[in-house]
């Protein structure tokens, strides 16, 4: 019989639907119970599922003998309620991104560390047949060694979405704009296929988005500890909504590279997918050809499915819960969700101190927030 876990969430914002779904019908997982610092909505939310809802995350782990909490607060509130999971006995799956600052990254992964628990972060997009389809091919060697990694992310963001939740687009609230919010998944996917960085040099801007706080675009040059070399460039400012690319080019000549987002971004709980993910660019020697198979096998898969957001949750949070059952790592760590702040963090301090940053990057002690509360010029 299939080992089950018991499950809950915190934070019962926009995308707490998505992980509800997922832990109502995996196997692994017994479905238990919710809280929100909003008691009524706490109640509201737990009815739906026949479950029990709280207020306190230690009091709910306690008392439900809970197994397993996803954290799906605003970004800079994950912290919390993550050790209070950790203390109380239950591993924890944290939304993207891990936290906001490196501050609150290692503490988390110190706590999960003196706890014993499993700690992950959601980066759901690693699980999109292109997305493991392109890793593949780099693990196999098919590019060669990777030297050159980009990712390009061109998207938009109204005032209807940033007056949707009272946090949007503050520094406070959110913990910063695109870099924080939507361009997480491609810089993990980023990072996942290049290995770890060495150097950065960045800025940011907000370029038409003058009813917020944070940036709204920003552009970057990386170099990896393998010597490679990337590109990041993410803005939320291009109507109505573009698309999101991670392209990776060998030292052979040959490139690998996925359109992850097309047409206007996804947002949870307001919009659905407009484009399936797909691999947009494959020059390996003898399966250039293939390109167009590909293509169509992906999109009639994503196009098959009820919820794709749903569905990739859904695989995910079975990798972590399997991880936990099998005592091994889950496939996105703590570890793993601390690179992508490594990578956000030096952008706001390179900006900040115009000139690059380098590795490793440590917690900061200062009243600027790595460079987020510095006024541009």
């Amino acid at each position: 019989m299939q080992e089950r876990l018991k499950t809950a969430i915190t934070g019962l914002g926009k995308v707490a639907p998505l992980h509800a779904e997922a832990l109502s019908k995996l196997p692994q997982s017994a479905f238990k119970a919710v809280s929100s610092s909003k008691k009524k909505k706490a109640e509201e939310f737990a009815r739906k599922y026949g479950i029990k809802g709280y207020t306190d995350v230690s009091e709910m782990v306690s008392k439900e003998k809970i197994d397993v909490v996803i954290i799906c607060t605003p970004h800079p509130f994950h912290k919390k309620p993550a050790i209070d999971a950790m203390e109380a006995g239950a591993h924890v799956l944290i939304e993207k991104p891990f936290a906001s600052s490196l501050a609150d990254c290692d503490e988390m992964i110190s706590i999960a560390n003196r706890c014993s628990k499993q700690i992950g972060v959601i980066s759901q997009r690693r699980w999109y047949p292109p997305v493991q389809r392109m890793k593949k091919a780099i693990d196999d060697g098919k590019i060669g060694k990777p030297v050159l990694g980009t990712v390009l992310m061109l998207g938009w963001r109204d005032e209807n979405y940033y007056s949707s939740d009272s946090w949007r687009g503050t520094w406070n609230g959110e913990g910063g704009g695109v870099l924080v919010n939507q361009a997480p998944h491609q810089i993990d996917l980023l990072q996942w296929f290049m290995g770890p960085p060495a150097e950065l040099y960045g800025i940011w801007e907000n370029l038409n988005h003058p009813y917020i706080e944070v940036e709204d675009t920003a552009i970057a040059v990386i170099r990896f500890k393998n010597g490679a070399i990337g590109n990041i460039l993410v803005s939320n400012s291009q109507k109505p909504g573009i698309y999101g690319k991670v392209h990776v080019h060998g030292d052979n000549g040959a490139s690998v590279g996925v359109q992850t987002d097309g047409g206007a971004m996804f947002i949870a709980g307001m919009s659905s997918i407009l484009e399936p993910p797909v691999n947009d660019i494959w020059t390996i020697p003898g399966e250039q050809h293939l390109l167009q198979e590909m293509e169509k096998k992906d999109s009639e898969f994503f196009n098959s499915l009820p919820n794709p957001m749903e569905y990739f949750h859904e695989r995910q949070i079975e990798d972590f819960l399997q991880a936990i059952i099998d005592d091994r790592k889950p496939m996105v760590t703590g570890e793993d969700g601390r690179v992508t702040v490594e990578i956000f963090t030096a952008i706001y301090r390179s900006n900040r101190d115009r000139k690059p940053v380098n590795w490793p990057l440590l917690p900061e002690i200062s009243d600027d927030f790595d460079g987020r509360l510095i006024k541009q010029v």
